[in-house]
């Protein structure tokens, strides 16, 4: 029997189904050994040698298990994940196990998949020393950091604070950004457009001022724009037209940034879901009909390549389905940034046969999601570009000009299979068609707008435009972004306000203290400059240790200098709590067990309660069918209720029925409804004897294109009508709130 040992379960029950009964395999659930939770377990008298040994029970208790099973093996293979992380997690069991160092046992592939598990075992390997120590550096580092820093940050600022070596990185960009936007003085300008027509030729279309006398115009306030504006009923005659074919080229395949950026772009999820759930894609799972089956490759790459074979299988997918016209003659290669490892392929399916939809009601949906976000990004990334007629027209009229552009979708390429989203908006503006013009055409004035405008700040951060940041600025690595976003959270240093990210008072007092007395943690080009030198452990052969001892020295003497300084005042964050006792406005205070709520007319009043107190119950019309009392709405843990105001003589509860529309199956109405998960549905309240339900919230009119229900779509902080039915390309425009 040969044992073969990988960190998942879940991976584990994929690999055994490919190896057959010769095979035994086995999980370490993840690291068998670890530094101490409650110390340092770091020894400086030895090269800042870690100490690390098996911490809890299960960790012991797997040990001892493979212990038996090495016992029995004739042979035995590590295939834990192919990076740093996996390599020293192979490592440790080698140590732990009493395995031969020099012995060939460690196997590693991109993909869980029939042939390329067996061609692993074929090909095993020794252990990657360097991968190891490169491991080793950064969790010593940051362990180091952590528990030096944190420290210093509790006793000068308050307790249950944390500071990290990317994390502190990744918090100041969010921080100088709030800055920048508080910063910021808009700008007035004024905006002036006309409406213009060939006579008898449609269809009329819209041109923008920009220039006088071959100048760039500016208009910075209405007087100017007046004064343009009476210039501007005279004639109009199309001075310039050129035509052009341009091209939109498909993205390459995904690597771990681009997947997480996407994916919390486009489906919602945060950082820390995208890769759970692409880990489960990665390892397998059971799919009912299929059995325990891996569905895409190695999940944490920064590269773009991929092999030789998958481009073939998507070429050949690509003709089957859409046809020829949509395959380049030669397969596309894509180019690897210079600073990426490059060392495994993209994220793709493993199966190009086995599509999205042949799945979709055997899974989760967000692996559904995920999975055909991936699939489809990688078979566009093999197929030709778009292409556009694109019309540039300069009009002039005097001595002003005006500017209008037209793109009209050509051929769809790539779009056919991965497609932007984009609201109606975007697409009128990215897509308006002109009217045939020529030079020298004589065009009639239908309409002059004009629009005070001001100058905006630059936008807040979202998780996907961090991740973005952090990768082109070199902080951190793809496979650790959604981790620094979870402490950041957790920390209370980041609030989300809707998608953008929110850096609390208590995350920018942290970031100021660092940088007054720890510049270089927070100094983001010599945190990017210290991920190369770890990168580089691995190739370079500089003992890891020096690398360490480099950043570990002169903050010692940083933290001498910061325990010898002042001691930072939180600063109160505000709330919308009346103080009940002297009607002050209360603030939120961060105390030994968190936040709390305090009277801010302290030490007059010191009314303090609990930040988590229930929203107290507000009085409605409905009547209690069982007493005759007033139902109260209150809110519980799937939503808001109804409970009777004589509680406890009257325990009647029952949930608060909001109407949003009328069934498009039965004519009943449809009600907002909570899942045991929390997550909210509309369905139809004629259940069980309709089965209607949606995820949008349905308007009650039906597509005058396919006959489908109606839904409100909401698109970058705008309501849409949209079709509900995918295939359908109606769109009833924007909502006014209104």
């Amino acid at each position: 029997m040969k044992l073969v040992i990988v960190e998942s379960p879940a991976k584990a029950k994929t690999i055994g189904k490919y190896l057959g009964a010769d095979y035994k395999v086995d999980a370490s659930k993840g690291h068998i050994w670890d530094l101490p939770d409650k110390s340092m377990g770091i020894d400086f008298k030895n090269n800042y040698e870690p100490s690390l040994e098996a911490r809890k029970p299960e960790q012991k208790e797997i040990i001892e298990r493979l212990k038996k099973e090495v016992a029995k093996a004739e042979k035995v293979y590590l295939a834990t994940d192919p990076d740093r992380e996996g390599e020293a997690i192979s490592y440790h069991l080698q140590c732990a196990l009493g395995l031969d160092p020099n012995e060939k046992n460690r196997i590693m592939f991109n993909e869980i998949s029939r042939k390329a598990v067996n061609t692993a075992i074929q090909h095993p390997s020794l252990i990657n020393k360097g991968l190891v120590d490169a491991q080793q550096a950064r969790r010593v580092l940051d362990r180091l950091v952590g528990y030096t820093l944190s420290p210093v940050l509790c006793k000068k600022i308050t307790n249950k604070l944390s500071a990290g070596r990317v994390q502190s990185a990744a918090l100041r960009i969010i921080v100088d950004r709030e800055k920048e936007i508080q910063k910021f003085k808009p700008e007035e300008f004024w905006h002036v457009s006309a409406i213009l027509e060939k006579p008898k030729v449609k269809p009329q279309f819209k041109a923008t001022l920009t220039a006088k006398n071959g100048k760039k115009l500016t208009l910075k306030n209405e007087e100017q724009c007046n004064e343009v504006l009476q210039s501007l009923n005279g004639e109009y005659i199309v001075s310039s037209v050129k035509k052009s074919v341009t091209q939109t080229r498909p993205q390459p395949p995904f690597t771990t940034s681009t997947m997480q950026q996407d994916a919390v772009n486009k489906l919602r999820m945060s950082s820390n879901a995208v890769m759970t759930v692409a880990q489960q894609l990665y390892e397998g799972f059971d799919i009912p009909g299929m059995g325990h089956v891996a569905l895409v490759t190695y999940i944490r790459t920064d590269s773009v390549r991929v092999s030789t074979d998958a481009v073939t299988a998507a070429r050949e997918r690509i003709a089957k389905v859409y046809g020829k016209e949509y395959l380049p003659s030669k397969p596309v290669f894509y180019a690897t940034k210079k600073q990426a490892q490059d060392a495994h392929e993209a994220i793709r399916p493993i199966n190009i046969e086995l599509t999205p939809e042949s799945i979709k009601d055997k899974v989760q949906r967000n692996q559904y999601l995920l999975y055909k976000l991936i699939y489809e990004r990688f078979l566009a990334s093999q197929a030709v570009p778009a292409s556009y007629d694109s019309v540039a027209v300069e009009v002039e009229c005097g001595e002003y000009k005006l500017s209008a552009t037209g793109k009209t979708l050509k051929f769809d390429g790539f779009l056919a299979i991965y497609g932007e989203s984009r609201s109606k908006k975007e697409d009128e503006e990215e897509n308006a068609r002109l009217p045939k013009l020529e030079v020298g055409d004589k065009l009639k004035l239908i309409q002059l707008n004009h629009e005070q405008r001001f100058t905006k700040a630059p936008a807040r951060y979202t998780e996907a435009s961090i991740i973005k940041a952090m990768e082109e600025m070199g902080i951190g690595r793809p496979s650790t972004y959604a981790t620094i976003m979870q402490t950041l959270y957790k920390r209370d240093y980041v609030n989300k306000d809707g998608k953008a990210l929110v850096p609390s008072n208590l995350g920018i007092q942290v970031t100021e203290y660092l940088e007054q007395y720890f510049s270089e943690v927070v100094n983001i080009k010599f945190t990017a400059e210290m991920e190369d030198r770890l990168d580089a452990i691995e190739t370079n052969g500089e003992p890891w240790y020096n690398v360490v001892d480099s950043f570990y020295k002169p903050m010692l003497k940083e933290v001498e200098v910061a325990m010898h300084g002042r001691k930072v005042a939180v600063q109160d964050e505000e709330s919308d709590v009346i103080c009940e006792k002297c009607g002050s406005p209360m603030v939120i205070r961060m105390g030994k067990y968190g936040k709390y709520l305090a009277c801010s007319n302290y030490p007059a009043c010191s009314n303090i309660k609990s930040l988590k107190e229930k929203t107290p119950p507000k009085e409605t019309d409905i009547v209690c069918e069982l007493c005759g009392a007033k139902m109260l709405e209150r809110q519980g843990r799937y939503g808001k209720y109804l409970s009777c105001s004589n509680y406890p003589a009257c325990h009647n509860t029952k949930p608060l029925v909001e109407t949003v529309a009328k069934c498009p199956k039965c004519g009943k109405d449809v009600t907002k409804r909570i899942s045991k998960r929390g997550v909210v549905f509309y369905g139809c309240s004629g259940y069980p004897n309709c089965d209607f339900i949606s995820w949008d919230i349905p308007t009650g009119d039906k597509c005058p294109d396919c006959g489908a229900y109606l839904v409100y779509k909401t698109i970058r902080g705008k309501k849409y009508i949209r079709c509900s039915n995918k295939e359908c390309k109606y769109s009833g425009g924007e909502v006014s709130e209104s």
